[in-house]
């Protein structure tokens, strides 16, 4: 009788072990699902801009309750739209393609060439207006563009500078049609790395390009997102970019900048700001030591991720104008 209690006791036993197991195997489940989800929306709301007259707000600005809200329901972000105009003469150049896109021309007198100025992550043409200035102060003529999903172009999708590569590409043939020989391509973080994507995907040759903080992989630069609201970055910025690919048609795993520079050999300036908290020096490092034409590189101890200018313009002007000075005298 004791050998049929104890084998009782038994059963009951394993059968409480396997709900338990089960139960853990299933919660394990939901919150991986969960986790997906999460990380699908985020991906969505990062690459998606939205028609509202919200203001952007960077990461590092939020509420804890904002930042609770948002690593649930992901950030908003407000389409990007032209605020200001040039103040000099400028033409509406609009570049059709699979998206339409719009640029400023803005020509200088005895122009030296073209440089043409791209915006970075939830930026607009009109943002890079003091930009164009300066090198047209220095004789240059300016084209700025509005990236896909920006400004005056189609849609409301970025791709953090994967397919945005094809637009630089748009206004680089443009220039090239008009029979403009001295092109200089100026981008800053994620239009730097849409530069560097177009001249390593499609054999580019720009007289000159101009890189301002271009992040290293698309990886490094998601997990800064992470870091600057506090939160651990795995395992939501691996599914991040893994749902942001395939939400946008491409494997966001083998968007690595450190790699497109081996594909460029043309001069190349590259500028960077020392207190920058989204691309680590050691980043910066390795798109450096895999440049592989002549290259000049020049950091601003007291900038962050931001617009030199606003910091160190003198010293932004003084960089510029030797290297472009380089190029002009070839």
């Amino acid at each position: 009788m004791r050998y049929f209690m104890a084998l009782k006791n038994l059963l009951k036993m394993k059968l409480k072990q396997r709900k338990q197991v089960k139960r853990l195997i299933w919660g394990i489940v939901a919150v991986f699902v969960l986790m997906n989800v999460i990380a699908a929306l985020h991906a969505w709301k990062f690459t998606h801009f939205l028609n509202t007259d919200a203001q952007s707000v960077r990461p590092e600005e939020l509420s804890f309750a904002q930042k609770f809200g948002t690593i649930v329901f992901g950030i908003e972000n407000p389409r990007p739209e032209n605020k200001n105009l040039p103040t000099q003469a400028f033409e509406i150049i609009t570049l059709k393609g699979n998206k339409s896109i719009e640029a400023w021309s803005i020509k200088a007198e005895n122009s030296k060439g073209t440089v043409v100025i791209f915006h970075g992550y939830k930026g607009e043409k009109s943002s890079m207006l003091d930009i164009s200035d300066e090198f047209l102060k220095l004789g240059f003529s300016t084209m700025l563009v509005d990236f896909r999903g920006s400004g005056r172009s189609d849609g409301n999708q970025t791709t953090i500078g994967f397919h945005e590569a094809n637009d630089v590409k748009a206004c680089f043939d443009f220039l090239k049609n008009k029979g403009e020989e001295n092109i200089v391509l100026f981008g800053t973080s994620m239009g730097a790395v849409a530069v560097m994507k177009a001249i390593n995907d499609f054999g580019l040759q720009p007289t000159g390009i101009i890189l301002e903080c271009p992040f290293g992989t698309m990886y490094k630069t998601t997990c800064a997102r992470f870091k600057a609201m506090g939160v651990p970055t795995f395992p939501m910025a691996s599914l991040l970019m893994f749902w942001g690919g395939i939400e946008n048609g491409f494997w966001a795993f083998s968007h690595n900048p450190i790699s497109y520079a081996k594909g460029i050999e043309c001069p190349v300036l590259l500028l960077y700001g020392e207190k920058d908290a989204r691309v680590s020096k050691m980043e910066i490092d390795a798109i450096l030591e895999n440049l592989n034409g002549e290259k000049s590189f020049k950091t601003y101890p007291l900038a962050g991720h931001e617009n030199y200018l606003l910091k160190y313009k003198d010293q932004w002007v003084n960089d510029v104008v030797n290297f472009t000075s380089v190029l002009t005298n070839k």
